[in-house]
């Protein structure tokens, strides 16, 4: 068992937290901008919470951060009261926020000034994922920290891996990033255009999905597509500040991203219609309007 602290109970965080203390074991104290949303979390799962980020570090082994945004991420670890300022020498911080690569290498850097360890890891699967247990993580750093902080992070992963030094965690996002939001237009299309032709889409998609056209996305929003449902996970908002990650960082090594760019451009039409919280299957009720 060790001493953990999780900072940030979003959809993603308050499961991510319950896992480390239910299936992993650990102790465990969180922290949360909304105080409410921190004691609900102590009150669920026999759990201690902390006024502050860096309260919350204190004397943890390893502390978890799932927030926003890269300014989220400043803010609650080497911001006034981060937990930065809290954690002791040795113990490591691993990152869950999808952010840049550039604050994943700028946060190793503060921390091994204070002689503490980092991973960026950020993770895929949605909230789903995350409330099962099941995420993917993706990892940047340091090969010697990252075997000790692994056995940690299985409590709520399917999948863990290593991608290379600090930053290498956000890139992969990205990639997991890019792939997606090309497959749900193309699905998004195919099933406009199944539709608009007359056919059953329930027959189609028994058929295609077992052949190359098959995905994740087509397997487990097809239904809810097809019903006009977009209440089932990864909001369009999260999905733009990820795309404006990944275009930023395209335009600084020069990857050409031209596909990736337009979807971008489409989800920015789903937050014109009112779809700032729809799903990102909602690709296709642009399509429909």
């Amino acid at each position: 068992m060790a001493k953990v602290a999780f900072i940030g109970l979003g959809v993603m965080g308050f499961p991510m937290a319950g896992h480390l203390k239910t299936k992993g074991g650990h102790d465990v104290t969180v922290y949360n901008r909304t105080v409410e949303k921190a004691a609900a979390w102590a009150e669920k799962f026999s759990g201690k919470s902390a006024p502050t980020p860096a309260e919350a570090a204190s004397g943890a082994d390893f502390v978890f951060v799932c927030v926003g945004n890269d300014e989220d991420l400043r803010s609650v670890t080497s911001g006034e009261n981060g937990v930065l300022h809290g954690m002791r020498p040795g113990s490591v911080l691993i990152d869950n926020t999808t952010a840049s690569a550039e604050v994943a290498r700028e946060l190793y850097a503060a921390a091994k000034e204070k002689g503490v360890d980092f991973i960026d890891a950020p993770v895929s699967g949605g909230q789903a994922g995350a409330e099962n247990g099941v995420l993917t993580v993706m990892c940047g750093g340091d090969e010697a920290v990252f075997d000790r902080a692994r056995p940690v992070i299985d409590a709520y992963a399917r999948m863990v891996g290593l991608m290379g030094p600090a930053g290498s965690g956000q890139l992969t996002k990205m990639v997991n990033q890019i792939c997606i939001a090309g497959l749900v237009q193309g699905l998004a299309e195919g099933l406009h255009f199944g539709k608009r032709a007359g056919l059953d889409i329930e027959k189609v998609v028994e058929v295609i999905s077992k052949g190359a056209a098959g995905s994740w996305q087509m397997e487990n929003r097809h239904k809810t597509m097809n019903a006009g449902k977009y209440d089932f996970g990864f909001a369009v908002d999260w999905m733009r500040k990820d795309l404006g990650i990944v275009l930023t960082e395209a335009r600084r090594n020069g990857a050409k991203l031209p596909v990736t760019a337009v979807v971008d451009q489409f989800y920015g039409d789903v937050q014109a219609m009112g779809g700032n919280r729809w799903d990102t299957s909602s690709l296709l009720a642009r399509l429909e309007k």
